[in-house]
């Protein structure tokens, strides 16, 4: 790993391993090694290379300012098989630019776009943290060719122009990465690949996932203020919170299905512009508990449940409240249930501080 390093340090052009396909890089602040590279790729001197990183941490080096979207899709979808393009209206203002040369900006942006990926591979994790500066990859083959998935179908491709070969067998995936252009409230599949659209659904999105026993009063209140508070953080109508790519659920461990919110709940809920009235009750299960990137419970019974269905989610899954255990008012005034609402909303302002959108 030294070596191969030191080949790129010194502007040579490495071949390595990622979980998609081979991919071949420079470092894109030696302009020398960079025309390299697009001669071996036959690219155009307009068309920029991808940046890849060996953390996903790298990513605020290059996108000063990025939109939750994006943080989401960092933070969920890397190390891995996804290539993100990210709107950069002044790269002048990136870090990983100051008190650079200036011809590093072209080499990096398209205009005031930048292409970034973290791959999920330990051998390219590896090599892109032990060179001394920014790094441009692409796969690994000439213009109209399949991509190489072996050391072997790199130096079939490219042979006298590369200068190194990180041999780690075959790529996982054999299948080039996905690119997703990321915008303030959405994103577009540029180049289809490793995730389908299901998949970068689930990784778009943000699912809260409430329980208590019967989903007829605790978790509905629970979702339905959480949708406000959440809604107002994010500068939307509750009814766009999906559009944004966040959903609210809750369930009962032992909820009967269709179950009406109790009259109470109800109530207390219209004083806070919360409306329960169509709200019916959902069994807590594996699909629910599987989607769900927090999972807030309102005793430990609740939490016990949950691991006991999926023993996965236990990292995702805690205690509402810090304050210990909600109990459950089923059976008491308003005035009960008033007090039970006031702890559940003491708990969720805490809980929404915590979160990163």
């Amino acid at each position: 790993m030294d070596r191969a390093a030191s080949v790129v340090n010194g502007g040579g052009v490495i071949a390595f391993p990622t979980e998609t396909v081979y991919g071949v890089g420079v470092r894109a602040d030696l302009p020398s090694a960079v025309q390299r590279l697009r001669e071996l790729k036959q690219r155009a001197d307009s068309k920029p290379f991808t940046v890849h990183l060996a953390e996903r941490e790298g990513v605020h080096a290059y996108v000063p300012i990025l939109p939750a979207l994006g943080r989401r899709l960092v933070r969920k979808g890397w190390p891995g098989p996804v290539t993100l393009l990210f709107r950069v209206p002044d790269p002048s203002e990136a870090p990983a630019l100051q008190g650079r040369d200036p011809t590093l900006r072209s080499a990096l942006y398209q205009g005031e776009e930048i292409g970034l990926r973290c791959p999920d591979h330990e051998v390219a994790r590896r090599l892109l943290a032990g060179i001394s500066g920014p790094v441009v990859a692409t796969s690994a083959n000439r213009a109209g060719r399949p991509p190489a998935c072996t050391a072997a179908e790199v130096l079939t491709e490219l042979g006298e122009g590369i200068d190194l070969v990180l041999d780690a067998g075959p790529a996982e995936f054999g299948e080039a990465s996905t690119v997703v252009r990321v915008g303030e409230n959405g994103y577009e599949v540029v180049r289809e690949g490793v995730y389908d659209a299901r998949t970068l659904r689930r990784l778009a999105s943000l699912t809260f996932l409430f329980v208590c026993t019967g989903n007829t009063c605790r978790s509905p209140m629970a979702a339905g203020m959480f949708r406000r508070m959440l809604a107002r953080r994010l500068g939307c109508a509750v009814s766009d919170l999906e559009e944004r790519f966040v959903a609210v659920h809750s369930a009962g461990t032992s909820a009967g299905a269709g179950s009406k919110a109790t009259p109470e709940a109800v109530d207390v809920m219209q004083r806070r512009n919360v409306d329960l009235a169509d709200h019916r009750a959902t069994r807590l299960s594996p699909e629910l508990i599987n989607v769900a990137d927090r999972i807030y419970v309102m005793t430990t019974s609740h939490a016990e449940t949950v691991t006991a269905l999926v023993p996965s989610a236990q990292a995702k899954t805690r205690l509402l409240s810090d304050e210990g255990e909600i109990d459950d008012p089923i059976g008491g005034t308003v005035s009960v249930y008033e007090s039970c609402a006031l702890r559940i909303e003491k708990a969720l302002t805490i809980r929404l501080e915590e979160i990163e959108l």
